[in-house]
């Protein structure tokens, strides 16, 4: 009730001790396509779906390269991400110049916590409307973060964020306690599997919506898309029962169309 008297601007709170404008950020990220991270003692792994805003349009861009030893999965505002990604690879950079070292990944996700929270107390500013999700491997052994815009942090072992996230997170919560120990096979084919779980009934992943990142201790940040994706996505159920009428079918190569400005 009387919200548009409370959320005209980010220092405004509501008699309820809401910033509603920080709400609105996170509503951003839920509209974003889903994107997943999981690890084990070795590895973490990043999977997400890539929208295009039509037939003649190419892919929008999920994972992006920080470092070696560091990337990132993203959902909202694409040009939020930029911004911060580039952020981050300036950083990283620093850190390399500086102290002849790889950025440490809690440092940076701290350091980025730290500039997004600024966005939330500041007036005339807004939050950044982009989630984050980080993986890295430093000398105490492979990291995921969540990164929110209202400046929050959390380290997990898996973690879903975007449109439908709560079905992958629903998956992850039942098979996380068998990531300590898995393969990077293994990673990528469950993370793939709780990706799926985010689409509609009528859609599926294939080498074109699909993305997978990884990066392990001695092993550097490496994105696989394309073709090369086709053995892991083979792994997937590559038809299905049609519960209607008992007939199997095809899983189909659409996917979620949303708006420019989202991914």
């Amino acid at each position: 009730m009387f919200r548009n008297q409370y959320d005209s601007d980010i220092t405004v709170w509501s008699p309820q001790g809401r910033l509603h404008q920080v709400e609105y950020a996170l509503e951003a990220v839920k509209q974003g396509s889903a994107a997943v991270g999981l690890r084990s003692k070795t590895h973490a792994v990043l999977v997400a779906v890539k929208r295009t805003p039509g037939d003649l349009a190419s892919y929008q861009k999920k994972l992006i390269r920080i470092d070696d030893h560091m990337g990132i999965a993203i959902a909202g505002l694409t040009s939020d991400a930029r911004v911060i990604s580039n952020y981050m690879r300036t950083e990283a950079m620093r850190s390399k110049m500086l102290f002849e070292r790889p950025l440490p990944v809690g440092r940076i996700v701290s350091a980025l916590a730290d500039k997004a929270q600024v966005n939330t107390q500041h007036y005339g500013g807004r939050p950044y409307g982009v989630g984050l999700l980080v993986i890295g491997a430093d000398e105490t052994g492979p990291h995921l973060f969540e990164c929110s815009p209202s400046g929050n942090n959390f380290e997990y072992y898996a973690m879903a964020i975007g449109s439908r996230g709560q079905s992958a997170k629903t998956y992850l919560e039942r098979q996380y306690e068998s990531f300590a120990d898995a393969a990077l096979d293994k990673l990528i084919h469950e993370g793939l599997k709780a990706l799926q779980a985010t689409l509609q009934q009528d859609k599926s992943l294939d080498v074109k919506n699909a993305s997978v990142a990884y990066v392990g201790v001695d092993v550097p940040f490496t994105v696989v898309e394309g073709e090369a994706l086709a053995p892991h996505l083979e792994r997937l159920a590559p038809s299905r029962r049609d519960a209607t009428s008992g007939t199997t079918t095809e899983p189909s190569a659409a996917t979620d169309v949303a708006p420019m400005e989202t991914e």
